[in-house]
């Protein structure tokens, strides 16, 4: 069972002296137990007294027991020795990793308070804005939801990884310390080895277990422990590719269409809930594996690409869904490999693009791979554009490319964006509405913003390849802005939108250049539609998340180019006249949405 998480109030008063204290006792240790039993100091050791041993002509009951004795104890002393090493390597990385956890957890306390954000004893975070004289003159804003969001993620990253130090090191040490009659001089020499040695032991039980019996019928406290598994184990490379690898790529498939879909239908209360967490953290450890580049893990991809057109039957029925149906259900989490999320794309579209019936008809499977469940079709797009959604590199590349299926080359964004002839007929949901817009708007929000959809992190500058993107879109969506309304897409495309408000803002002021963040998108290109700019906004703002974001962020970057014209206004004749040409795009966007 997996350790609670380390609280901040825990991390904070973790004193670190008789850690520190027990490494120098164990160097003290290891030195000495080194010596007896190697000689380093050039007295008398155990090695000298094992060589002498096999050198010295023994004759009688010596020239087995007293021999034998003789070179077992050398060999004792040895794995004493040994395991002190280990020990010791341990206990000094884990006393280095607690401390870089509390500096890091230290450096992100302070600065949040300078944003007016504390965290509390476990980790939270909440807006602390003064009030009254200890405000000042200044009008502090207070934090948003999406700020203290970010926060807490910050926080719990560094909560996290001291978690796993602890977990890691109480492992190792214990595993050492169970024998009180036996020695090992074979031990992990440090903390990193120890990751990787109790990650492929524990890959080891679970693959094996999986190839004995099958996983449908595990018990809830089997199916519960083998989660709290993948929850210790998913971003360990020596468990991630030791599971995946051992069960091999259709294995995989397999493994999971057995433990997700057993015969019977639907699985539903605590088990459903449990299993719904088995399938992120399934889904999170094969996106680990995938980043070998090991000759094992390349036949792993390859084969679960082969077998994407196979159907993996359920007990007591002709058909079920296919691979490409199972996978797409585990690369919905983590960030998953480049160049298999793109080969896997592309054997996806050709797939379908060359199958006889539209995709409602090719996926209509609707078998229980994800959790919660639903009566929803097992349409694949959905979770491979969820996976694009965590990887932007891969989401640019794969948007940016194209597909060649019966002979024909088309552009993956004509088929997947687009609204020509051949361009893909999304599956409809339960309520009606495109099955896959809303996991398509997360592939576009990674593309265009540079960062995992969900992950709140910093973006970073506009690429020139993410700008062009951000261009389409606006031609896209702003010639065809009817299809937004109550469209899954649009909030995405509102963060999109509120990312490049300084392109959007540049786009409105005929002429008048606004500096971007990276390279420009070019919204008031001629190469976009007449009027292009101005319906996108209005359609995507009828979405009211979609309208907040774009609001907030014209509302801060209309302020930030003000104070800009100030801090260098002798740069400019008429300064209001200025101020004035940098309120006008942000005053229409209002306009356009109010």
């Amino acid at each position: 069972m997996a350790a609670e998480m380390m609280t901040a109030q825990e991390l904070t008063d973790l004193r670190l002296g008789t850690l520190d204290t027990a490494v120098s006792d164990w160097e003290k240790m290891h030195g000495k137990l080194d010596t007896l039993a190697t000689g380093g100091g050039g007295g008398v050791s155990a090695k000298a007294l094992e060589t002498q041993a096999k050198a010295a002509d023994w004759s009688g009951a010596n020239a087995t027991i007293s021999k034998e004795f003789v070179t077992k104890i050398a060999v004792e002393f040895q794995d004493v020795a040994g395991q002190a090493k280990s020990v010791l390597g341990i206990l000094r990385d884990a006393s280095a990793a607690f401390k870089k956890h509390k500096t890091a957890l230290r450096t992100i306390i302070d600065d949040l308070a300078k944003h007016h954000i504390y965290i509390n004893d476990k980790g939270g975070a909440i807006a602390s804005v003064p009030s009254g004289a200890a405000a000042g003159k200044g009008d502090i804003p207070t934090p948003t939801d999406e700020e203290l969001a970010v926060a807490e993620r910050r926080v719990k990253r560094v909560l996290w990884e001291a978690s796993e130090t602890d977990r890691i090191a109480a492992r190792a040490l214990r595993a050492l310390a169970k024998n009180k009659h036996d020695f090992t001089g074979d031990g992990p020499g440090g903390l990193k080895e120890a990751d990787d040695r109790q990650g492929k032991a524990d890959a080891d039980y679970w693959a094996k277990k999986a190839q004995e019996s099958n996983p449908g019928e595990w018990s809830d406290a089997e199916i519960a422990r083998f989660n709290e598994t993948l929850k210790d184990q998913r971003d360990n490379p020596g468990f991630s590719e030791r599971f995946a690898t051992t069960l091999g790529g259709e294995g995989t498939l397999q493994f999971w269409r057995d433990m997700a879909a057993p015969p019977g239908g639907a699985v539903e209360g605590d088990r459903a809930k449990t299993l719904a967490e088995v399938q992120d953290n399934l889904s999170m450890t094969l996106a680990t594996a995938t980043q070998s580049e090991s000759p094992a893990m390349d036949t792993w991809k390859r084969e679960v690409i082969a077998a994407g057109d196979k159907p993996f039957p359920i007990q007591g029925l002709p058909m079920g869904p296919n691979g490409y149906q199972v996978m797409s259900s585990l690369v919905d989490k983590g960030k998953f490999d480049d160049e298999f999320l793109n080969d896997y794309g592309d054997s996806l579209l050709k797939y379908e693009r060359e199958y006889p019936g539209d995709p409602e008809v090719a996926w209509r499977d609707t078998a229980n791979l994800n959790y919660p469940p639903t009566d929803e079709p097992n349409d694949p797009f959905v979770g491979f554009m969820e996976g694009l959604g965590h990887n932007p590199e891969a989401s640019l590349d794969f948007f940016n490319d194209s597909t060649t299926a019966d002979g024909k080359e088309m552009d993956n964004w004509d088929y997947l964006v687009a609204k020509g002839d051949d361009a893909r007929a999304w599956p409809p949901g339960e309520d009606g509405k495109p099955l896959g817009h809303d996991a398509l708007g997360h592939a576009l929000e990674s593309a265009t913003i540079g960062v995992p959809h969900d992950s709140g992190a910093t973006p970073p500058k506009h690429s020139a390849g993410s700008a062009e993107l951000v261009n389409r879109i606006v031609g896209e969506y702003g010639k065809n802005h009817d299809v937004l309304k109550d469209s899954p897409l649009s909030d995405s495309l509102g963060n999109i939108t509120a990312e490049y408000m300084r392109d959007v803002q540049d786009g409105m002021n005929s002429g008048r250049p606004i500096d971007t963040y990276g390279s420009n998108a070019n919204l008031g290109s001629g190469d976009l539609p007449d009027g292009a700019l101005k319906d996108f906004l209005a359609g995507v703002g009828k979405d009211p998340d979609a309208y907040g974001a774009i609001i907030n962020s014209q509302q801060a970057v209309t302020t930030e180019l003000i104070n800009d014209v100030y801090q260098d206004k002798a740069k400019f004749d008429e300064v209001s006249v200025e101020v004035g040409n940098r309120v006008t795009p942000g005053a229409e966007i209002a306009g356009d949405h109010g």
